[in-house]
């Protein structure tokens, strides 16, 4: 029986006394007739267009966490009495003038609004955003909306570790039909998109500015990639920069879109947990990976399973939970999950499972903290025979190079395997 998480933070309570479980909510909000006609209706480009206007005041604003939240959950006209202070008028004057023409564009960019269908229904709700930036194409967004979504999260300043969990989770789940999710920032969001590219996966990267000015230049490759095989959305409007009350709503819209949000590494500060906290306010399943108990970017992951999270140690434990939350038929059938893999990940395992006595003895120690030759060696080991086995692991896949000369496991070694 799944166990559910309760919301033990009030910053990331919803406005709305209904509570969404097991999934995003598949019923329409009331009065919203669904259209073909591509883009977005006039109301919600204007929608669009105050929050870019108004994006300065609701910087002020984005401390509170709920109260911004509940502000972000008014119409046009409540937002700008709450806002607008002593422009208030001026502003209401121009948005009476509003035209649509004058939004400022970007090449690759479309519109779409929760009129449309092409909208992604987890979205559907009073306090989700009225409309959606998307780069990739809405019909691409629509698809992978269709497949049961996990969002990765954690924090930016990840460890070796936490980079190559994140990247395995997300290769399993692309390679097995899941459309993985995230924001664009450094540390576990771009290991995971980076996972899931790895096998020509989906996943949908929602950003906390807008699709022309949000992503940093080091981040361009990654994005391009990401625009190619999936999409990027944003709520702010084209030409806003990046500011902290974006990253609220690029929180909100991927707890919103996901099934399960799995929280990879985080500190327990208010901002690395925010994505789980608000899965939570929801109601959704979440899921941490375990790590280190001494390691300050494990604290809000062991916080969370102490909590009640889902743990978490690979891919098969991620597809157990959603099996157990309803996947859609299509998806195919528990056993067709556990086993979907490219014939890379099939050939890594293969590898694994191969493996002799002393190259299993040295992937244990390396998943064991023994990460450096001279941490292997000091227990009297051959340094040139340690060497030799880390090259071969590393040629295999099996290990990754990380910072300062660490090793670090690509996948989880199964229990018993030594041989």
């Amino acid at each position: 029986m799944r166990a559910e998480v309760q919301n033990s933070d009030e910053n990331y309570r919803t406005p709305s006394a209904a509570v969404e479980k097991n999934g995003p909510t598949r019923t329409e909000t009331p009065g919203q007739a669904r259209t073909n006609e591509p883009g977005a209706c006039e109301k919600c480009l204007r929608r669009g267009w105050l929050l870019g206007v108004l994006s300065t005041r609701l910087e002020y604003r984005c401390r509170d966490r709920g109260r911004l939240l509940e502000l972000l959950a008014l119409d046009d006209q409540e937002l700008l009495q709450a806002v607008g202070g002593r422009r208030r008028e001026e502003l209401k004057a121009r948005y009476e003038r509003f035209d649509p023409q004058n939004i400022r564009r970007a090449e690759g960019v479309e519109a779409v609004c929760r009129h449309h269908r092409c909208y992604p229904r987890a979205l559907v709700g009073a306090e989700a955003p009225h409309m959606l930036n998307v780069a990739g194409g809405v019909e691409r967004l629509r698809e992978l909306g269709t497949a049961p979504t996990v969002a990765i999260v954690g924090s930016r300043r990840a460890t070796d570790y936490g980079m190559e969990m994140a990247k395995s989770l997300a290769r399993g789940l692309a390679a097995s039909g899941v459309t993985v999710t995230s924001g664009l920032g450094d540390g576990i969001a771009v290991a995971a998109h980076a996972g899931a590219l790895e096998v020509q996966g989906g996943t949908v990267a929602v950003m906390d500015g807008g699709l022309d000015v949000a992503c940093p230049a080091r981040r361009r490759a990654l994005y391009a990639r990401v625009r190619q095989a999936g999409c990027a959305v944003a709520e702010p409007p084209c030409g806003c920069a990046p500011r902290r009350w974006g990253q609220t709503t690029r929180d909100r819209i991927i707890a919103r879109l996901a099934w399960l949000t799995i929280v990879v590494e985080a500190d327990e500060a208010p901002g690395e947990l925010a994505g789980a906290r608000m899965a939570q306010a929801l109601g959704r399943t979440v899921a941490a990976v375990p790590g280190r108990v001494t390691s300050p970017v494990s604290r809000g992951t062991h916080a969370l399973l102490i909590g009640g999270a889902h743990l978490v140690r690979g891919p098969q434990d991620v597809l157990e939970l959603l099996y157990g939350m309803g996947v859609p038929p299509r998806m195919g059938s528990r056993v067709d999950l556990a086993r979907q893999a490219t014939p890379a990940r099939q050939t890594a395992r293969q590898a694994q499972a191969e493996l002799e006595p002393r190259l299993h003895a040295t992937l244990e120690r390396v998943g064991a903290g023994r990460d450096t030759p001279d941490k292997l060696t000091g227990a009297g080991e051959n340094a040139g025979e340690v060497l030799l086995a880390l090259s071969e692991l590393e040629l295999m896949g099996l290990l990754a190079r990380g910072d300062g000369g660490r090793y670090v496991p690509r996948d989880a070694l199964p229990a018993g395997s030594v041989r």
